[in-house]
This record gives structure tokens, C-alpha cells and sequence, in this order.
């Protein structure tokens, strides 16, 4: 029997390059940022605010913009930085 959802899972969505679980930066939380690890540093800009270490390897990917932006946009605001 199939799993539900089999067509939208990625599961290299959810592990590094080596097939380890990847960790979120706040699990539970609203944030589907990656965790910073020494291999995964947030060292990236937020594409849309262009604030400095805002992002990880694995965020810029997977196409993310930071936090901040990411709530103002599900609110229907600008970030207007």
C-alpha cells in the first residue's frame, strides 16, 4: 500500500547530500530554515532584504528567504528594507 503524499515527497528535501537527516533552525517552530552546522554555515544574504547571514547553503537551495521576509510575505506586507 502506498504512502499518502508519495507524488510531493522529497526525500532529499529532508537529508543532506550524504543521506543524513537534515535539522531544522527551529524545530516545532514556523521556520523552514535549515539548521546552521559547521558544513551548512548561515552565511548567505536573505535574497529579498539583502541582510547579511541570513541564510545557509541548504536555504538558498531550496529557494528560502529569511524569517523575517518569509512572515511579512504570509501577512501580505512588503519588506520594504
Amino acid at each position: 500500500m502506498p504512502k499518502p503524499y508519495d507524488e510531493e515527497y522529497d526525500e532529499s528535501d529532508w537529508t543532506d547530500d550524504d543521506g543524513n537527516p537534515i535539522s531544522f533552525a527551529n524545530p516545532g517552530g514556523n521556520s523552514a530554515l535549515r539548521a546552521a552546522t559547521p558544513d551548512n554555515p548561515r552565511n548567505l544574504p536573505c535574497p529579498t532584504c539583502k541582510q547579511p547571514n541570513r541564510l545557509t547553503p541548504a536555504d538558498k537551495r531550496l529557494g528560502y528567504q529569511c524569517d523575517v521576509c518569509a512572515d511579512r510575505t504570509e501577512r501580505g506586507l512588503d519588506c520594504d528594507y
